[in-house]
């Protein structure tokens, strides 16, 4: 279970960074929230599998896609993977596809649009680095909190 990033902003203020509000929610899951795994690619989606293949033991997985709006780095086949492997949610600094199917799974899911063209797969791309869009810079092992209201993160789990 999530706590509400609304009342994480009041109770922590300065505390967390909170992520530029230019997410839209995919998912089934509205509300998410784990420690936080890191990928950063450009329309290449191979690290995004590599790491949600792995047992999410529900963590977040963080994609920094570089904004691109040009393909999806995720679809439904992953973000079924994901939910089956225990992550609580996926956050991706660029496109899904597969909207309708992913809003009937119960997983997180943010992004920035959806995009009908799968990504490439060339093998490129880095993991557990820190990562900087909308305005923060997210690490692995942080926590991220998100749900309707937008995403923030702090440096530990929040009580």
């Amino acid at each position: 279970m999530s706590k509400a990033t609304t009342d994480l902003s009041d109770a922590y203020g300065d505390g967390l960074r909170i992520l530029a509000p230019m997410f839209l929610d995919y998912g089934g899951r509205r509300s998410f929230s784990g420690p936080v795994v890191t990928v950063k690619v450009f329309e290449d989606n191979t690290r995004v599998r590599e790491a949600l293949s792995e047992t999410g033991d529900g963590r977040v997985l963080v994609v920094d896609g570089g904004g691109s709006l040009r393909c999806a780095l995720l679809g439904d086949n992953l973000a079924a993977m994901a939910r089956d492997n225990g992550w609580s949610g996926i956050v991706v600094y660029g496109c899904i596809r597969d909207s309708g199917e992913i809003r009937e799974l119960d997983i997180g899911v943010k992004a920035l649009n959806v995009h009908p063209r799968r990504s490439e797969k060339r093998g490129e791309g880095e993991r557990d680095v820190a990562v900087t869009f909308a305005g923060v810079t997210v690490r692995p092992g942080e926590w991220l909190y998100a749900d309707e209201d937008g995403v923030v993160v702090a440096r530990e789990a929040l009580d």
